[in-house]
């Protein structure tokens, strides 16, 4: 299964990191976190190098774009896995558009994208929504940043398999 994901800078991940204490009550706390832009499923015929010439064909003048991590949210009934999903959530025009112009380029996963996209790192799953409750009431400061780069994510060897850079 791979994706095209958002490097996270080392300010979300200190960020994430403070909030480890809180989030102690959940089944699973994330410790390498991610932002998806676009899950794309298994490679092409062709395999992973017929997979990047299509990205980079999708990607074509794709600029670099903000981001902004703007607090703490939850999904009490994840499409997949177990709830409730604690996460930051993410807002980017930028990111958005991006994900328009890929799923346009490789279509969208049912449930998971196009309408239902919600872009978003996550901290910890499968707690008591009361437990998300009070981190979602939590203020947190927030942390911004450019995106110049994205990367091809391999799920099954848990690996970035190849890097692309976007012009500023």
């Amino acid at each position: 299964m791979y994706s095209v994901s958002v490097p996270v800078p080392g300010s979300v991940e200190r960020l994430a990191e403070e909030l480890r204490p809180a989030l102690l009550g959940f089944e699973a706390i994330r410790d390498h976190h991610t932002l998806v832009c676009k899950r794309l499923g298994d490679a092409p015929a062709g395999g992973v190098p017929r997979l990047r010439e299509q990205l980079r064909t999708a990607l074509a003048g794709a600029p670099a774009f903000e981001i902004q991590i703007s607090g703490i949210d939850y999904f009490e009934y994840p499409t997949r896995g177990e709830g409730p999903v604690v996460y930051f959530d993410v807002e980017s025009p930028g990111l958005w558009r991006l994900h328009d112009q890929l799923v346009e380029a490789f279509s969208a996963i049912e449930d998971l994208e196009g309408e239902d996209y919600s872009p978003h790192v996550t901290l910890a799953r499968g707690g008591s929504v009361a437990d998300a409750e009070r981190l979602a009431a939590r203020d947190v400061e927030p942390v911004s940043w450019t995106v110049s780069k994205l990367l091809l994510w391999d799920a099954t060897y848990a690996e970035t398999v190849t890097e692309f850079s976007l012009p500023a």
